[in-house]
């Protein structure tokens, strides 16, 4: 399944990739609860369905985020600049499912609206380019 959410772009992919590091995950997605670790491209977070692993890659446009040992195999980008519309900034997240229960469902597009929201509004709020 995928889910996206789309909003205007403040910055390039170069500003993304500085910005959204494993340690600063919980100041842009308020359903991050709390980063437990940052290691470079790997850490721990606590979100809204657990404790889990996560992984982060640099990707052309902006930065994956994945959290390997999910049941779900739950992945989401963040992009700009790409074409066919470089002015947009856009949330992608899949699992590895065609259906799901709806209460989950739901709460991939709650995380999905709680980043753009967060990325949104940081980029209002403190002035600075994602």
């Amino acid at each position: 399944m995928e889910f996206f959410a789309r909003l205007r772009a403040r910055g390039d992919a170069v500003a993304l990739q500085q910005r959204l590091t494993i340690a600063s995950l919980a100041d842009h997605c308020a359903l991050i609860d709390r980063v437990l670790e940052a290691d470079g491209e790997v850490g721990r977070i606590w979100c809204l369905w657990g404790e889990f692993a996560v992984r982060r890659e640099p990707i052309r446009g902006g930065v994956r985020f994945s959290l390997p040992n999910c049941p779900n195999a739950l992945a989401w980008t963040i992009t700009t600049e790409l074409p066919p519309t470089p002015e947009e900034l856009v949330v992608h997240c899949t699992i590895n499912r065609a259906d799901h229960d709806p209460d989950f469902v739901e709460s991939i597009e709650a995380f999905v609206a709680a980043w753009s929201e967060g990325l949104d509004g940081r980029a209002a709020d403190d002035g600075r380019s994602l």
